[in-house]
């Protein structure tokens, strides 16, 4: 991961942590002055989690894609092209094998 992309994750961990006390503070807050119960405020702060998991699961696949699409626009080889560049060379040490052996 590039040194910018990862200083970029750690801002949005640091936000999504910070965004998180905040909200866990007003929800308590809420809760001491009756305008929510204990069980929504657990709602609430579970949906916020759980979006937040969803964007991070999106984070992720976009940085697979964008990395994916820079090694490809570099030209390097996937682990696909080498698995099959592995079985082609095998099936041909084979062939060859097979050659030498009937020429003997």
């Amino acid at each position: 991961m590039s040194d910018f992309l990862k200083k970029g994750f750690l801002l949005g961990l640091g936000a999504a942590v910070t965004g998180k006390e905040k909200l866990d503070h007003k929800l308590q807050q809420m809760v001491e002055k009756n305008e929510l119960t204990q069980e929504q405020a657990r709602t609430v702060m579970r949906n916020f989690v759980d979006k937040g998991e969803m964007k991070t699961d999106e984070w992720n696949t976009k940085q697979f894609e964008q990395t994916k699409q820079m090694a490809k626009d570099l030209g390097l080889a996937t682990k696909e092209d080498i698995n099959e560049l592995r079985a082609r060379i095998s099936e041909l040490e084979s062939q060859l094998a097979e050659r030498e052996h009937q020429e003997q």
